[in-house]
């Protein structure tokens, strides 16, 4: 039967339609500029297995997620349940390769990039909001989320955020910010270090809450509702966790571990990040510049709503006791709303210096280079697991990687000899009180069990556990030897294959 509607909802439905048509004919170019950005910034990492590290554990247990197996219960890490069901819910739709993820990786690019735009628009022109959004895409890039990294994936739920917020006058305002916490909460369930994003944001609301004549009372009530649908989507999983009687594994992974980690000795800031400082700072101050003595926002009141955004992203990315370089993607959209007002004018010399910046950004990414660095490394990649492939299998002649590219284990058809499945987290000495267990005596147990093929690494990333890395090289000494080597981000890896009986 065809289903009918009242009158009025039928002219509801045609307004919201044609509200829809009309926006995207109004907007179609900078959402194909946008387009045309993402896959340049991406496409040619498609494919690759070593695109990345970390990426290659989320896919890896996000893959598993399909085989009922559970993070923190069956595979070990830390991040937020929900990253690893992106990684998941993206291999059941793309399979179970690499391109999968870095499809949703490229998806989550678009939405970045076209939630700037939208953000943009309330305080400039469509050329500038355009400019903004390719700053977005071109600097999650830059800064290391060009695959799979969390960044990519928190980002737009962040700007979403942002978006529900800035209206401030809207007549739904408290049901658009109540959305904003729950959107809120589940960018926590990608990583936790969002929380300055989720109070800065969530005490705006309040305020405006407070501006639009809530009184006290009522306030209080907003302020736990609002946390109460933030903390929703962790309390759902800690829920399922409970029902499948791994709580205890949850809440040591999520909450307890991360303090028990003992922080890098560079700390949270080393020289070399001045130079990935660099983008970002100029954007922000130059919008500043811009804000005040060249092109005012048309809406002051979001423009100091982003000011606030890029307060809490300082506040994100210098969260962790140890900040790696790749987690200055968090500014990405932060700086680039920032800088809107550097974008917004009709005048020839600002539209040439924003070109100039987007062209010194795609300086910065040298993609020519990065695309021969990803077709030689995913060759390196397809050469090395061929040659370790015959020394391993999937039930009991593992291979363990002590040191190297997570994706090994699936392009090896080897199983998997630990549920510590990424290898920095028994290599690592800053991860020794961190995981539950005796990192020195799991890889005792491992050894033991006599792996098929073994992989070192011969630079470390990380500060090493020196007992454990004792006995690996022990066991290699007596009962491996040497099958083959690969260059892979600028590291030699070595394959070890163990001695006939």
């Amino acid at each position: 039967m065809r289903k009918t509607y009242p009158v009025a909802d039928q002219s509801a439905l045609q307004r919201s339609g044609t509200g829809l048509l009309a926006n995207l004919r109004a907007n179609w170019p900078g959402l194909l500029t946008l387009l045309a950005v993402v896959v340049a910034t991406r496409a040619i990492w498609f494919g690759d297995p070593v695109a990345d590290y970390d990426e290659q554990l989320y896919s890896f247990i996000g893959w598993r997620l399909q085989l009922g197996e559970l993070p923190y219960v069956d595979w070990w890490d830390r991040k937020p349940f929900g990253l690893f069901a992106i990684f998941g819910l993206a291999h059941a739709l793309f399979g179970p390769g690499p391109i999968a993820f870095q499809l949703a990786g490229a998806l989550a690019a678009f939405a970045a990039g076209w939630l700037t735009y939208a953000n943009a628009r309330l305080i400039g022109g469509r050329l500038a909001a355009t400019f903004a959004g390719a700053v977005t895409v071109m600097l999650l890039a830059a800064y290391g989320s060009y695959s799979g990294q969390s960044e990519v994936f928190f980002t737009p739920l962040l700007l979403a955020m942002v978006r529900l917020l800035a209206e401030r006058d809207h007549p739904a305002f408290t049901r658009r910010a109540a959305l904003a916490m729950v959107i809120g909460g589940l960018a926590l369930q990608v990583k936790y270090t969002v929380l300055p994003h989720c109070l800065v944001l969530g005490l705006y609301a309040l305020w405006i809450e407070h501006r639009r004549g809530a009184d006290l009372v009522t306030l209080v009530k907003r302020a736990l509702l609002f946390a109460a649908l933030g903390l929703l989507p962790t309390i759902l999983v800690g829920l399922i966790y409970l029902a499948a009687g791994g709580l205890d594994a949850f809440v040591f992974a999520n909450f307890v571990s991360f303090f028990d980690r003992i922080p890098a000795q560079q700390g949270r800031w080393q020289s070399g990040y001045r130079i990935l400082a660099g983008p970002v700072v100029i954007l922000a101050l130059g919008g500043i510049y811009a804000a005040f003595r060249m092109s005012p926002p048309r809406d002051w009141a979001v423009w100091r709503l982003f000011v606030l955004f890029f307060l809490a992203a300082i506040g994100s990315v210098f969260l962790p006791g140890t900040v790696y370089g790749y987690y200055f993607a968090g500014f990405a959209g932060p700086a680039a709303l920032l800088a809107v007002p550097l974008f917004d004018s009709r005048a020839v010399l600002r539209v040439v210096f924003s070109l100039l910046v987007l062209a010194a950004l795609a300086f910065l990414l040298n993609m020519p280079a990065r695309y021969e660095r990803s077709l030689d490394e995913r060759r390196e990649a397809l050469s090395f697991a061929s040659a370790i492939a015959p020394h391993v299998d999937a039930r009991s002649n593992c291979l363990w990687l002590f040191d190297g590219p997570t994706s090994l284990y699936r392009m090896t058809g080897s199983c998997v000899p630990t549920r510590f499945v990424y290898p920095d987290h028994l290599n690592n000495a800053l991860e020794t009180e961190a995981l539950g267990v005796d990192q020195t005596g799991e890889v005792a147990r491992i050894l033991a069990t006599r792996p098929g093929a073994i992989v070192t690494a011969g630079r470390a990333v990380t500060p090493q556990n020196k007992r454990a890395t004792a006995l690996v090289k022990a066991a290699l000494a007596e009962n491996y030897r040497a099958i083959a080597t690969a260059k892979m981000h600028n590291r030699t890896l070595t394959a070890w294959a163990r001695r006939r009986d």
